[in-house]
């Protein structure tokens, strides 16, 4: 709806990804999201005299001894989606004026549809191709169509990485004192300096480091996960002293009064009447459309040994989204209430310090320096493949400059919604060209491939299609037609069928046996040296040392003691007095407790990787 986009301009930082997105710490291992860019596999690449031990990883199917379990999933999902750029989404519902049935029932619902989509759209595809969706892509449509999806990814991923400096440079500017930066532009020179200092780290680290950030970003999930727990245990006693003048919670239903009455009122920051269950529902449905209906996650997901490994998504949707948000909102109100402000005047610096004190600050640099070092690599990958003649370090570092400024300007993260829902308007397209192509063709009798038979490189009806879906989406936002939350969903269906007829017309209804004979014996070929590739390589050598052992229970040990301490804060503080002083004491033992979590977990690591080299 169109009402919404002013809303907007009240709503705090969102993540998905970023999980877009989206989203949200949100993927960790970028290198299978976006591969080079090269285009080896055409219809020649198919003859007998091809290398395959030239031809890039990226381009050929995962083999079979490099595909993961469900641990590993379960894993990798809770890592991207428990992440810092979750203190703030609970703000956003605040200022939409969610009430609280909405948010408990709402956020559920959305949050099983996103791994229903990513079970049942993303994963199949990923799992009978083993591709990712640019090889998938260049495949169906050619260098024309990929190139243009590259654009597109350099614009979204820059935006993202921007958004995650400036939500780190939020904590800086906290330890510095500086003010909050509330405007779209930047008031304070200060907070500019902050802005630059942690960009140039970041585009350092994209260009030179990745690796390293990469994996000490695998081991935040567990403790992102215990400071979401920890925080509203931290908070609800300030929170229920406001509301009902005693500092512990006696029943149930003083948990629903309390979020009823200081955090989901059902009203906006004007005192209209805000959202909906059904909003509320789209909301966190489409908060991830980049990667399930978009389909980006194939490059994940192609990993998988089964089919049903998507519905490992539910650890990043149920136990950081769902979770994280609820957390996020009684976060964002304790904190309103202890500094006598609005909601929508705090930062994700002062949600996160109010909350957990050091450590909060700690969430907000690492997870936000992390993603975006994540998004600024897929950001320079993808425009390497634009600029074939240059490095990724030299394209990297230019994305990474236009990122900065970018940066500067706060607006990337105050609007990082509706800027993340157009980006999975943008995307959506193309997710559904390809559903089109591997899912619906085979079953109406359509030949899939069949631009990659003809030896295209330029397919005029997915560009076509591609384009007409943008018009169509964006047509029915301009009408105001249906909520601004769901316009995905009837794109990509009118996408589908405007690709279905124009590749009727050009070729799609032709058999090819020829030229799927070639590609036969040439999947044969892959297969055959893959096999071999297994054969070399070494076995997983798992640590059993007693030192490493020793390392894990420390770090564990450690977030159970944070965990306790917070516990003792929410049950065992019967006056204000008591809970300011176990509050200060959760500070401080909590911030030694992150400490020791991070050296011990990332020392296990090293000691384990040591193994493999």
């Amino acid at each position: 709806m169109k009402g919404y986009v002013q809303i907007f301009t009240k709503m705090r930082y969102i993540s998905q990804v970023g999980q877009l997105l989206y989203l949200h710490c949100r993927y960790k291992d970028t290198t299978k999201r976006h591969p080079p860019t090269t285009r080896d596999l055409k219809m020649k690449s198919t003859s007998s005299d091809i290398d395959i031990s030239k031809v890039s990883d990226e381009q050929l199917p995962v083999a079979k001894h490099k595909l993961k379990g469900w641990k590993h999933f379960m894993g990798l999902y809770a890592g991207e989606h428990v992440a810092a750029t979750e203190f703030v989404f609970g703000a956003t519902f605040v200022a939409l004026g969610a009430t609280m049935t909405d948010i408990l029932l709402g956020l559920l619902i959305g949050n099983l549809l996103a791994v229903l989509s990513w079970t049942l759209i993303t994963t199949p595809i990923a799992v009978e191709t083993r591709l990712s969706l640019y090889s998938y892509l260049q495949k169906i449509a050619g260098d024309s169509m990929t190139k243009l999806y590259n654009w597109a990814n350099v614009i979204i991923f820059t935006v993202i990485s921007a958004a995650m400096i400036t939500v780190s440079a939020t904590a800086v500017r906290f330890a510095f004192n500086i003010p909050a930066q509330l405007n779209w532009y930047p008031t304070n020179l200060a907070f500019v300096a902050v802005v630059l200092a942690v960009g140039v780290i970041v585009v350092f680290v994209a260009m030179y480091g990745f690796n390293a950030v990469s994996d000490f970003s695998r081991i935040c999930a567990p403790w992102l996960f215990t400071m979401f727990i920890c925080g509203p245990l931290i908070l609800m006693p300030a929170l229920a002293e406001s509301v009902i003048g005693q500092t512990f919670l006696t029943s149930w239903n003083d948990f629903m009064h309390i979020g009823s009455t200081s955090v989901w009122t059902g009203l906006t920051q004007s005192g209209e009447p805000g959202i909906g269950l059904l909003e509320v529902i789209g909301f966190s449905w489409a908060a991830n459309t980049i990667t399930h209906f978009g389909l980006i996650d194939m490059a994940l997901l192609r990993f998988a040994k089964r089919k049903r490994y998507g519905l490992c998504t539910s650890a990043g949707m149920l136990f950081g989204h769902y979770i994280a948000w609820i957390s996020a909102g009684i976060m964002g109100a304790g904190t309103a209430v202890i500094v006598q402000k609005s909601i929508v005047e705090l930062d994700p610096g002062d949600v996160a310090f109010h909350a957990l004190g050091l450590s909060g600050l700690v969430i907000v640099i690492v997870a936000g320096w992390t993603t975006a070092n994540a998004n600024l690599y897929r950001a320079g990958l993808a425009a390497q493949a634009i600029f074939k003649d240059k490095s990724r370090t030299k394209t990297t570092a230019i994305v990474g400059m236009v990122t900065v400024a970018i940066a500067c300007f706060p607006f990337v993260f105050t609007k990082l919604l509706p800027l993340l829902t157009y980006a999975g308007l943008l995307v959506v397209p193309v997710g559904a060209i390809v559903f089109a192509e591997h899912m619906i063709f085979p079953r109406i009798g359509f030949t899939r491939y069949w631009a990659h038979y003809q030896s295209l490189t330029h397919s005029t009806p997915a560009v076509a299609s591609w384009g007409l879906g943008l018009v169509f989406g964006f047509g029915l936002n301009a009408l105001d037609i249906i909520s601004f939350y769901y316009l995905f969903i009837p794109t990509w269906f009118f996408t589908i069928a405007v690709y279905t007829v124009l590749a009727a017309k050009y070729g799609a209804k032709e058999e090819y046996p020829e030229q799927q004979a070639q590609v036969k014996a040439f999947d044969e070929r892959v297969e055959e040296h893959q096999q071999q590739e297994a054969a070399l390589e070494s076995d997983h050598v798992e640590d059993i040392s007693a030192a490493t052992k020793l390392l894990r229970l420390t770090s564990v040990a450690s977030l159970l003691v944070s965990i306790a301490l917070a516990i003792k804060t929410f049950s065992l503080s019967d006056t204000l007095a008591v809970y300011e002083s176990n509050r200060d004491l959760f500070f401080n033992i909590g911030f030694a407790c992150t400490v020791i979590y991070f050296v011990t977990a990332y020392w296990a690591m090293r000691r384990q990787k040591a193994l493999q080299s």
